[in-house]
């Protein structure tokens, strides 16, 4: 089944044409870690867009405005809590509410990325995707399982990322790979621009995922998570 989105979307559309086969890198640091700090975030945002990054992805309007003042490329906004669920698999915690993706919207995000499980949501996806395409900008739908990826197509999303596979309860797995068995399903499915995300560590990895059709694909921990990047190398021990 191919699905067409209902919205047009015209300033941006060509700018998510041209992140076709690009790298898209997300900048994030949790509250309380060395690198959340204002003038570290904006320094690997300046940093991973000189190595090459076509977009980046930030979490909250703090770094969503200074992603738009420091760069030249499109920029995701999110926001997440400043203090992560004790369950996180069983909670929706990535752009919750409406009011977070107006404040996006406000911040300057050229697209808002939220959770579009299918799990329960204080707001109808409808009026989120009315929003966001009245502002003329682009909706991103951070999805687990195929049948999500399905549903944000037929709504009209305008980009379907794999983002949450494997960290909601319908998807846990147990495996450090990307999972490519969603990303090629969803991309033979619908005619929406899939990204590729979560847990890419590897150019191996990257390359597969082009094969598979991925628009995009999203590296974020291999990247801009020196304390994670360390921790593969301490650990070589246990594994």
């Amino acid at each position: 089944m191919k699905a067409k989105n209902k919205f047009l979307v015209y300033n941006n559309c060509m700018e998510l044409n041209k992140l076709k086969g690009k790298i898209i890198v997300s900048v994030q640091a949790a509250k309380g870690e060395p690198l959340y700090d204002e003038v570290c975030i904006n320094a690997l945002l300046k940093s991973v867009v000189n190595g090459g990054a076509s977009a980046v992805r930030v979490a909250g309007c703090r770094d969503v405005k200074n992603a738009k003042k420091l760069l030249n490329v499109p920029v995701i906004g999110l926001t997440k809590p400043e203090v992560m669920p004790e369950h996180p698999e069983k909670v929706v915690y990535i752009t919750p509410t409406i009011k977070d993706i107006e404040n996006l919207i406000d911040s300057g995000a050229d697209i808002v990325a939220f959770d579009a499980t299918l799990r329960k949501h204080d707001f109808d996806f409808s009026e989120a995707l009315e929003i966001i395409h009245s502002k003329n900008r682009l909706a991103m739908a951070d999805i687990a399982t195929f049948n999500e990826g399905i549903n944000c197509a037929k709504l009209g999303f305008d980009i379907i990322s794999t983002t949450l596979s494997g960290y909601t309860q319908e998807s846990l797995k147990d495996t450090d790979e990307p999972d490519f068995d969603l990303l090629e399903n969803l991309t033979k499915t619908v005619d929406v621009p899939i990204f590729a995300e979560g847990r890419f560590w590897e150019r191996n990895q990257v390359k597969k995922a082009f094969e598979l059709n991925a628009h995009s694909v999203v590296i974020g921990s291999a990247i801009t998570r020196p304390q994670l990047i360390t921790k593969r190398f301490t650990n070589f021990g246990e594994v």
